[in-house]
């Protein structure tokens, strides 16, 4: 872990045209590197002064004022770096873009004190440990696979942020699921925490809202691929929504229920449904607008081995089926 902070001096004039508004929301104008809460608590400490004293984060403001931002920017993470090794899809001085395998935890919590992607991004770089979360913007589960993306300055995460929030960031996933639907369609069920089990997540009416759009990508004999659309991010929202529609993601050890084997499957689509140990779910595609240069960014992670396998197996076992005196779908 790195005790060091960084000194934040920094200075700015109110524009005229500012007169009447308040002291905060000027300060997340001009300093838009920081985020709003970071900014209220710096004018609240004093850390942030007007005309050379200290504001109120409420307070109105004149225009013509000189601000002055003199703070410590401190450590944010109590995690420690780990030389794990990662695969960066692409990388600036602005951010990262990643491919997480199935199996790593993101941030370090219960029973999973170290070993984690934060770890390993402290490692690769040690100043995100200034930043929120060592820069991580958003999540993927410890068993779902593909692209995260990764702030490495204030002004990245907080315009990063902003971007989730207005659903302005594309997020395609690949999803294996049970049954041979026959259309795409719009899950829009609001999901929480399960009212009796506290490891998993429901659909509930007093639910926040949740949507996922979701189109055929592949169809075979009992499965299909889908192409998932994130509108919002909820916490397993893929997986829960799957289920809610009775099509659950193959594998998945919270939400898929028991192993459905198709009847008269070939040994291969067989080894390969037992041998699916984690959600056959992998965040395919990220898009977004660079924070800093307002380019478009979209970033793919190839389909991991394991999903792959699985992908073999159900067209072998979808085309042998076909062919056989049983008929077709």
């Amino acid at each position: 872990m790195s005790d060091s902070s960084t000194e934040i001096n920094r200075q700015a004039v109110v524009p005229d045209t500012a007169a009447g508004r308040r002291f905060d929301v000027i300060l997340a104008e001009l300093f838009p590197e920081f985020s709003r809460s970071r900014l209220a608590e710096w004018a609240k400490s004093g850390a942030a002064l007007l005309d050379g004293k200290p504001a109120r984060p409420r307070d109105p403001v004149r225009g013509g004022e000189r601000i002055e931002l003199l703070a410590q920017l401190e450590a944010q993470t109590e995690a420690g770096p780990e030389d794990i090794p990662l695969r960066i899809l692409y990388e600036d001085e602005d951010l990262f873009v990643l491919d997480k395998p199935a199996g790593l935890v993101v941030h370090p919590g219960a029973g999973n004190p170290a070993g984690t992607l934060v770890n390993a991004l402290l490692h690769r770089d040690p100043e995100l440990s200034k930043l929120p979360r060592a820069g991580v913007v958003h999540r993927l589960d410890k068993d779902t696979s593909g692209v995260m993306v990764v702030a490495r300055t204030l002004q990245a995460h907080t315009a990063l942020v902003a971007q989730l929030a207005a659903r302005e960031v594309h997020r395609q996933y690949l999803a294996i699921v049970v049954g041979a639907l026959v259309s795409g369609g719009t899950a829009d069920a609001p999901i929480d925490r399960h009212p009796r089990d506290r490891l998993r997540m429901a659909v509930r009416e007093d639910g926040r809202e949740a949507v996922t759009h979701f189109r055929l990508s592949e169809r075979f004999r009992a499965h299909t691929a889908l192409e998932c659309r994130l509108e919002t991010g909820r916490t397993h929202q893929i997986r829960v929504h799957m289920q809610h529609l009775r099509h659950p993601i193959v594998g998945d050890p919270l939400y898929g229920g028991s192993l459905r084997l198709p009847k008269g499957a070939t040994d291969e689509l067989v080894a390969a449904l037992r041998g699916c140990k984690r959600q056959a779910l992998h965040a395919q595609t990220l898009a977004f607008v660079h924070p800093r240069r307002g380019a478009d960014i979209r970033v793919s992670a190839a389909v991991p081995e394991d999903m792959q396998t699985l992908l073999r197996a159900l067209r072998e076992d979808t085309r042998l089926y076909e062919k056989s005196p049983r008929g077709r779908y």
